[in-house]
């Protein structure tokens, strides 16, 4: 399945031009991996750099795990989809009724939250008291005690978008509390042994040979400041276990439903570049993968369907990075100014998600019509992105130069013939 069917001599060429943005000395990255899809088949994959860097037997190959960031919240939204074929949720019912106590915004008592509402980031949770909370305190102790912090006071549920981590944190609660089932497990289940992707949620449940493909996440920055030396070593961030095995902070007692924030839904899935083209190739098949059929038609379809666009006063965009949303997905290229695009042509459209975090970016990318994507994993800068701004996009050059080299040679729609 993972053969190329590119000729040799523009694989090279495409080669050389990843390589150069991998090994830019203004911008170096620790680790790379890419794969493109044509015509809904895997069509192109690249990889440089190492898991550990101070190991050079590491090399990155199209099976390394990374914690891919944001782009769990939409992998984790199709958990949430197969639940509701399942009819054991339904996106317009107040979660209130699932988690078995109030869900409310302080300022609008009287509005009802909505799974709907928690998948397109427009359920009026704010980040500002945080979105993880380890040990034994279940959520409900934070998500009812009426921080002013975790909510808008402006706008009521429903009414205006503002990207938050926490929204994910609730809905691995509301997932865990209709199955009865841990989090992380009930993803391995629904989703990914199905599909016989390697990697989870939960390191400490990984095998050995699972932990081993693992890549560590670097920057030249450390870990608890925002001071970048690019002259200075590559620091691990997260995912270093070269001295043993990830200790569980599970409590012992655990009780699905407490609080899913333990399994980080909104960001802590562990997949490779592979295991994230079989999701795509599984989307691009409506739903089947290999004989089975994983999500149905119509849930793909209402996934990636629109459910919030910037009207110009209905949405925080981040700086032009957010224009369209849909169901745990991002729309891509729907601004006017379209700093929401992900390449140079502004003509491209796609669905999917973007992740930030420990020095990863990641792009999943896919042209449902036309059955083209993109996935690219970083596992790591070696400069404050900050000094390296896209030209076009709300994206770093880095990515810039990857997903548009990335386009022009594998995803790019022919052009119509002369006359027609």
């Amino acid at each position: 399945m993972w053969s190329m069917s590119l000729a040799h001599g523009q694989n090279a060429a495409l080669d050389r031009e990843l390589a150069a943005v991998a090994h830019d000395p203004a911008l170096p990255l620790a680790s790379l991996s890419v794969l493109a899809l044509r015509a809904g088949q895997v069509d192109y994959s690249y990889q440089t750099g190492l898991r550990q860097l101070d190991r050079p037997a590491t090399g990155v190959g199209p099976d390394t795990l990374y914690r891919i960031a944001s782009i769990s919240k939409m992998v984790t939204a199709m958990g949430v989809m197969k639940l509701i074929e399942q009819h054991k949720l339904d996106l317009d019912t107040d979660v209130s009724q699932y988690l078995g106590y109030p869900l409310r915004n302080p300022g609008f008592p009287e509005r009802e939250i909505t799974l709907r509402m928690l998948l397109s980031h427009t359920s009026s949770l704010r980040d500002g008291a945080g979105y993880y909370w380890a040990g034994e305190q279940p959520i409900r102790a934070e998500l009812t005690r009426g921080t002013p912090s975790m909510w808008s006071s402006m706008a009521a549920p429903g009414q205006f978008f503002t990207y938050a981590n926490l929204n994910w944190g609730v809905i691995g609660t509301v997932m865990e509390q209709v199955t009865g089932e841990r989090f992380d497990l009930l993803m391995q289940r629904l989703l990914l042994q199905p599909m016989g992707i390697h990697g989870g949620y939960f390191p400490p449940s990984f095998s050995d040979a699972e932990l081993d493909r693992l890549a560590t996440l670097y920057r030249k920055r450390s870990t608890d400041t925002e001071v970048w030396d690019s002259q200075g070593p590559w620091i691990a961030q997260v995912d270093d276990y070269r001295s043993g095995r990830p200790l569980s902070a599970l409590p012992a007692s655990y009780q699905p439903g407490q609080n899913a924030t333990l399994f980080s839904p909104t960001g802590g899935l562990r997949i490779s570049a592979q295991g994230l083209g079989q999701l795509m190739q599984m989307l691009l098949q409506h739903g089947q993968y290999q004989g089975r059929t994983i999500l149905q038609p119509d849930s793909i379809r209402l996934m990636f369907s629109q459910q919030w666009l910037f009207d110009g006063r209905n949405g925080d965009t981040e700086q032009g990075q957010y224009g369209s949303w849909g169901l745990g997905s991002q729309r891509f290229g729907r601004l006017a100014n379209g700093r929401d695009r992900l390449v140079e042509d502004a003509t491209f459209h796609a669905v999917g998600h973007l992740g930030e975090a420990y020095g990863l970016l990641s792009t999943f990318a896919v042209d449902l019509e036309r059955g083209n994507g993109m996935i690219v994993l970083i596992g790591g800068l070696g400069r404050d992105p900050a000094l390296h701004p896209g030209q076009y996009s709300a994206l770093t050059r880095s990515e810039e130069r990857i997903l548009t080299a990335l386009y022009r040679h594998i995803t790019r729609p022919p052009r119509p013939e002369p006359g027609r």
